[in-house]
């Protein structure tokens, strides 16, 4: 038997620092993600985003297809519409944080994309009518001062905002609703089939986009087609983990685990010899430090104690066996004196 006393970490409930099985497996998922900035920047010398996009979740979904393609037999409206809808998001983010890798250093994606994570208290008000508490606007606040600090002195003007910058900004807006869009469909759908539905969605709206983007196919390589394999299969795992594990963790604990994600890409891209400047520096870190403020429990004012007026309090009668003696000022037959029974005070709060 198991002693929980020797492992102080753990708890009675086999929890680890505070966190369940679904909490862990979103952590595991966001080290990943901060592993993956560096090789898709890679792989982008040897192809287009919208292709090398396309190839990863065609893998990833044509992975899910094969193991889950029993369960596709019962796919219904909702789990259709639901499964297109993120599937849309997670297009819209990956293809522009793939082309933001283009020209954008790792570390310096990394932290812009950590933006998604303040936001999604606001597309939280937007889509579920679900106003954002302050600590959420003071964490947006934090953030947006540090993507400016992070982008340069010109930044305010826009003149220090890149194709990449920008494209990498709106992957966040994407990022965002993927999280909230994924918490509302919890537990409504088979997890099976919308996950199936929803990478094969991001392939297939990839390679449409093609055309309209102007990029074509790029010349066989090793490089990214190992990379798309290797990132799509992982991509199936993520997308069905992040499933079900949402299914327990509410969007907000979830974010707050993904703010995770520009650490651990911040520390790849440094061993990978990314220096940012100290601006750059202090800009990632009132982001990360806007995440977790989106996050904290403010403390609430203390609403003033009423002190009842003096001669308005209503005594409280004996409680005893037989009948109740009448309150002072009242007849023997328990009317108030003057025949008009006088109001109690309110309770205190």
């Amino acid at each position: 038997m198991v002693h929980f006393s020797r492992f102080p970490h753990l708890g009675r409930d086999g929890r680890l620092l505070g966190l369940g099985r679904h909490d862990l497996a979103l952590v595991a998922v966001t080290m990943f993600w901060g592993t993956t900035f560096l090789i898709v920047h890679t792989a982008m010398r040897h192809s287009g985003p919208l292709f090398f996009v396309g190839a990863r979740f065609a893998t990833a979904g044509l992975l899910t297809l094969l193991v889950f393609r029993k369960a596709l037999r019962g796919l219904n409206r909702r789990e259709l519409v639901a499964g297109v809808s993120v599937g849309a998001t997670i297009f819209l983010g990956y293809a522009l944080q793939t082309y933001g890798l283009r020209t954008v250093s790792s570390s310096t994606v990394a932290f812009i994309t950590a933006l998604y994570v303040p936001l999604v208290p606001l597309l939280q008000w937007i889509i579920l009518r679900r106003p954002p508490k302050p600590a959420a606007m003071l964490g947006i606040a934090f953030a947006l001062t540090g993507l400016i600090l992070l982008a340069g002195p010109g930044a305010v003007g826009g003149a220090a905002w890149g194709s990449g910058e920008l494209a990498t900004l709106g992957s966040a807006v994407a990022g965002a609703g993927e999280i909230v869009l994924i918490s509302r469909f919890a537990g409504r759908v088979d997890l099976r089939r919308i996950t199936v539905v929803q990478l094969l969605t991001a392939s297939v709206l990839s390679f449409l986009a093609m055309p309209a983007a102007g990029e074509s196919l790029p010349a066989f390589s090793w490089v990214w087609l190992a990379a798309a394999v290797g990132l799509g299969a992982a991509s199936a795992v993520i997308q069905l983990t992040m499933n079900w594990a949402q299914q327990s963790v509410p969007a907000v604990r979830a974010t707050l685990i993904y703010s995770g994600e520009p650490v651990w890409g911040g520390i790849v891209g440094r061993l990978a010899g990314d220096r940012l400047p100290g601006m750059a520096i202090l800009g990632a870190a009132l982001i990360v430090l806007g995440v977790f403020v989106s996050e904290a429990r403010l403390p609430r004012p203390k609403r003033p104690r009423s002190t009842p007026v003096r001669g308005s309090e209503q005594p409280v009668p004996p409680i005893a066996p037989g009948p109740a003696a009448p309150p002072t000022g009242a007849s023997e037959d328990g009317e108030p004196a003057g025949g008009r029974p006088d109001r109690a005070a309110a309770p205190v709060a």
